[in-house]
């Protein structure tokens, strides 16, 4: 007898059975030397199945000793036993157990890729193990295009890819017709003459009887362990043995096997290709959402940025009295244009227009319309970014002089001069009883605090005080802060140097900052609350591609199980279901930035009062998000893939 290389003693396994435990295998004690074939034969549920995926690695006894080449396996932890499988014992199944989305090559490289071994090196031997058995024009066919022999053929080349020294078959032939299953044999007995120890299980006693022993199991107790006719070990025949690839260094290994991992991920969900889009919809929903929730809301915010520099940004008014609506404002007379040339001397002070006003009635020809004449410095344009439309602004030569020159607003235009092929520029209008002449048109500003429904006329201060009000006091004064300069420091020391002028705080400030901060405020807040809804449904997303891989999961047990059967580690699986998850998210987000975009190409095509502004940080947030969502919910699936049990997968196959 062949020196002995695997032992079992006293091996039983039991099973839970309600509240209590069936044994399906009772004190098993079996010696089975290098190189013997042997045949485990008995009825239906006598215990084979259970007896052989014991000796596989692939179950674990409930007590007893199980010794291969020496070293007790019962007590190993799950990767190694993986690496015992990967690289003691190839499986042959009755059912083939071939995942359908790869070719007959890819299913028989899959062992090799868990031993970390190169590319090109498993390619080889691949081809090299199919050619031996005839299956090389076969090679790029997957599982449902060959017959049951051929797929049988491809399950030994797996088992053979990493030079097993167990060949474990259950069943061979029994899917098989009697000459597909004739050749079948016939390998094995090549197997077995190439000194490989072979066991196969069986119920046909004339299969068994080509064995060198037939052990028989009944009732989980071997009954009977006989020599078959002394026939000991068979010449390899005519199909010489391929020499087997061995793995790589521990990097390249880890690389090969990280590098293989993402392609049957990709593979896995291109063979699923509407479960992965519905999958992704969830993540595509809430990353579209979130970056154009931020792009509409930077997109907002610019605007209404931008309808507030138009009432002037980064400027102070300085006004007589305490407050708006003070009886005693019109009394004070102390704000005078000497202010005004004093603070445009500050270094915080980009330009200052001293400002005062009048209600009169605007004629032009047949139009009429109450007016209200804004006496201003030519700085004003400036301080309040006012934007010219047709002809110019006045100037400091202007105001110095008293010109009764005029410009007016887009309003007043359309007013006074209804009919468009005039041209206002150097028309003369009688403001009350005082003729001013056009000399340019400025765009309408929306009115600010203080404002009325009044047509707005701008006129040199010197012309107004003078001609129209006979007063040289001013009503207000505005600052324009430089740029460089806090509007809230600029505001204070405008309160202090004003003070000391005056011996008295007479006035109040208007900090146009403050509208705006307001709004901005206003506007974040409302972004927040948007982004928040778009964040939700970002979870619920997340959540559904934890569902839909948790169904991906127990839809794949027997991929799972094959490919545990064949050396994968729990690291290996549940990289796989990650990367998957990970893949799913990343695409979806990626698919998600471009709804977005495009909603924005559309939302611009209709709306002109709003615009999308795009975030970069926005985008890769985003990226970043999917990556996240993909790695959280994808763990709890892909740790649930690598924690099942081998036997248990493959039997639910």
């Amino acid at each position: 007898m062949a020196e002995p290389f695997i032992v079992l003693s006293a091996i039983t396994r039991e099973y839970p059975s309600g509240e209590g435990t069936i044994a399906v295998l009772k004190d098993i004690d079996l010696t089975i030397g290098a190189g013997e074939m042997v045949a485990i034969i008995g009825a239906s549920g006598s215990g084979k199945s259970t007896l052989m995926n014991i000796l596989g690695c692939l179950d674990r006894p409930t007590a007893g000793s199980y010794r291969l080449e020496g070293r007790e396996v019962s007590t190993l932890g799950p990767d190694e036993l993986a690496q015992l499988r990967r690289e003691h014992f190839g499986f042959i199944f009755q059912r083939y157990h071939l995942l359908a989305e790869l070719t007959a090559l890819g299913n028989v490289e899959i062992p090799a890729i868990y031993a970390g071994t190169a590319q090109s090196r498993r390619r080889d031997r691949a081809a090299a193990l199919l050619a031996r058995l005839g299956m090389t024009e076969r090679a790029a066919h997957r599982p449902g295009q060959l017959s049951g022999g051929q797929q049988q053929r491809v399950s030994i080349a797996r088992a053979l890819m990493n030079d097993a020294r167990v060949i474990l078959a259950d069943e061979p032939t029994g899917a098989l017709d009697s000459h597909s299953g004739e050749e079948v044999l016939r390998v094995l007995d090549e197997l077995h003459g190439e000194g490989r120890t072979v066991v196969i299980v069986t119920h046909d006693k004339s299969i068994a009887g080509r064995a060198d022993r037939i052990v028989e199991i009944r009732d989980g107790v071997i009954v009977s362990d006989e020599t078959a006719g002394g026939r000991g070990r068979r010449s390899g025949g005519a199909v010489a043995p391929v020499a087997a690839t061995r793995g790589s260094g521990v990097i390249s290994g880890l690389l090969n096997r990280s590098r293989e991992a993402f392609r049957m991920a990709v593979l896995a969900m291109k063979a699923h290709q509407l479960r992965t889009f519905l999958t992704m919809l969830g993540i595509i929903i809430g990353i579209a959402s979130v970056v154009s929730v931020v792009a509409l809301g930077q997109g907002s915010q610019q605007r209404v940025l931008a309808n507030i520099a138009s009432l002037g940004t980064n400027t102070l008014q300085i006004f007589a009295g305490t407050s708006f609506g003070d009886t005693r404002s019109g009394r004070i007379t102390s704000l005078v244009v000497d202010d005004a040339d004093a603070l445009a001397r500050q270094p915080y002070v980009a330009a200052v227009t001293p400002t005062v006003s009048a209600s009169v009635v605007a004629r032009f020809g047949a139009a009429e319309a109450n007016a209200q004449v804004s006496g201003v410095g030519e700085q004003y344009f400036e301080a309040t970014g006012m934007r010219l439309l047709q002809g110019r602004f006045f100037d400091a030569e202007a105001v110095r002089r008293m010109s009764q020159e005029a410009v007016i607003d887009e309003s007043a235009r359309d007013a006074l001069f209804p009919d468009r092929a005039m041209d206002p520029i150097g028309r003369t209008v009688l403001f009350g009883k005082v003729p001013l002449r056009v000399v340019g048109v400025a765009e309408t500003q929306r009115s600010g605090p203080g404002g009325n429904q009044n047509l707005t006329i701008h006129a040199p201060y010197t012309t107004v005080q003078t001609r129209l009000i006979g007063s040289l006091s001013l009503q207000s004064i505005t600052v324009k802060v430089a740029d460089d300069v806090d509007t809230g420091l600029a505001e204070n020391a405008v309160t202090q140097f004003m003070t000391r002028r005056h011996a008295t705080k007479d006035f109040f400030i208007v900090n146009s900052d403050d509208i705006r901060q307001t709004i901005t405020s206003t506007t974040q807040t409302m972004q927040v609350l948007i982004a928040a809804i778009a964040i939700i449904s970002l979870l619920v997303g997340g959540i559904g591609v934890m569902n839909i891989m948790l169904v991906s999961v127990s839809e794949r047990v027997s991929e799972i199980g094959v490919r545990m059967a064949v050396g994968a580690r729990q690291g290996d699986i549940m990289q796989q279901f990650l990367i998957e998850a990970v893949l799913v998210c990343l695409i979806g987000g990626f698919l998600g930035v471009v709804a977005a975009l495009g909603f924005g190409a559309i939302f611009s095509l209709f709306s002109s009062s709003f615009s999308f502004v795009y975030s970069t940080a926005s985008i890769v947030a985003s990226f970043l998000c999917s990556s996240l969502i993909g790695v959280v919910f994808g763990y709890l699936p892909a740790r649930n893939a690598s924690q099942l049990d081998p036997v248990v997968a493959l039997s639910k196959g």
